[in-house]
């Protein structure tokens, strides 16, 4: 599924779209910690996280995630957006809790 339909289908705001919203999303990592992202998030992956500050960009690009896509809400401050941006990286937002907007996820992406 595309970054794009995915976008629709969850009902998630796009919050910076300077990026690829045509890729094709290989699957979805839920995390809060960088760490963990950095050993475990595989390339093409959209990242859910309530995470906000302007190292979430530098992870998803180390990692050639899909995008990211913030829960609870959170907005992402100036910095974060002028790295997003510089650096390409679609960044997704919601209202909805990480526990949700994963298992919607999974159930659209296991068919």
């Amino acid at each position: 599924m595309k970054l794009r339909d995915l976008t629709g289908q969850l009902s998630l705001n796009i919050l910076q779209a300077q990026g690829d919203l045509d890729v094709s999303v290989s699957g979805g990592y839920t995390s809060d910690l960088l760490s963990d992202v950095m050993a475990y998030g595989k390339e093409k992956n959209v990242w859910i996280t309530c995470q906000t500050h302007e190292n979430i960009v530098a992870i998803a690009k180390l990692k050639n995630l899909a995008g990211i896509i913030l829960v609870n809400s959170r907005k992402p401050d100036q910095a974060t957006m002028q790295k997003a941006r510089e650096e390409n990286v679609v960044i997704l937002g919601t209202s909805e809790p990480a526990f949700a907007v994963t298992g919607a996820l999974y159930n659209l992406l296991k068919k």
